[in-house]
């Protein structure tokens, strides 16, 4: 059993401390930021030691069996809002209603899996009618930001062969140009309606829920010759358990407890390119 520990700049003591619990056979120094403990005996008492110690230090551990490559993967699938972006970009439109606060609450609550998360769509999208469309251009030049490592993770997936996949509960004017910006294979999310220029409140066709979001991946992989195994999924909410479920490695990145506690990596200070520290 190996453990990764990582964390940002100027961690290094950090590490080798945190590191030092785990009696460790040999310790690798990956990166600056990064290292890997390598042969420690694994039991559960001194995995809940590490994993309150390298919270309490602002570091990220992971467990994994051998060592393995990102090229042993050929697909990486990741939720959009607050995984791939930083924000939540319906929350974002709907501060341009001065609704903010009503629609964030209802957001989160569906996020932690106490709502359907269908039906907690179409409730938000509905208070967003006859908003006029301009401000979901607003809300992209103004609003949305990449999170952290998010190009460099990029960069190094498709150079080590992967394909890219950005399955989204979110909407299809974001999908879209994040898909051209970033050079990514293929999207899917959801579609507002917008008549005379203005949204209706409405969403076209089927929502891109927890279900859809995992056929869609089942089903990338299976147009791709590959299987689930070979894929690396990522997202935060609820509704992005079933797709995790069937990765080969699943990543919960900043993400809600519920996630973190089903997901094999949870990355809760790194950037989304802390999956490199783990695939060297």
């Amino acid at each position: 059993m190996n453990l990764v520990l990582q964390g940002l700049d100027g961690c290094m003591p950090r590490l080798e401390r945190i590191a030092a619990l785990t009696a460790p056979q040999r310790i690798v120094r990956i990166s600056d930021n990064a290292i890997r403990c390598e042969g420690i005996t694994y039991s559960v008492a001194l995995r809940q030691t590490i994993e309150v110690a390298a919270h309490a230090a602002q570091l990220d551990a992971t467990y994994m069996m051998g060592v393995h490559k990102l090229d042993e993967y050929k697909l990486v699938a990741m939720d959009m809002d607050s995984t791939l972006i930083t924000i939540e970009c319906i929350d974002e439109i709907a501060d341009m209603q001065g609704l903010k606060a009503q629609v964030s609450e209802i957001t989160e609550a569906a996020m932690r899996g106490e709502l359907d998360f269908a039906a907690s769509l179409r409730k938000r999208v509905a208070l967003l009618k006859g908003l006029d469309a301009s401000a979901l251009q607003r809300v992209y030049d103004e609003r949305l930001q990449l999170s952290p490592g998010a190009e460099n993770m990029l960069a190094a997936v498709k150079a080590a062969g992967l394909k890219t996949l950005l399955v989204s509960g979110g909407f299809t004017f974001f999908t879209a140009r994040l898909k051209e910006r970033l050079g990514l294979d293929y999207t899917l999310a959801n579609e507002l309606e917008i008549v005379d220029g203005k949204l209706t409140g409405e969403v076209l066709g089927e929502i891109v829920d927890a279900e859809v979001k995992k056929r869609t991946v089942e089903h990338c992989c299976a147009s791709l010759g590959i299987s689930a195994s070979e894929a690396i999924v990522m997202g935060d909410g609820a509704n992005d358990l079933k797709m995790m479920s069937v990765a080969g490695m699943s990543v919960a990145f900043r993400a809600k407890p519920v996630v973190r506690e089903q997901a094999s990596v949870a990355l809760n200070f790194v950037g989304l390119d802390g999956i490199l520290n783990l695939l060297a």
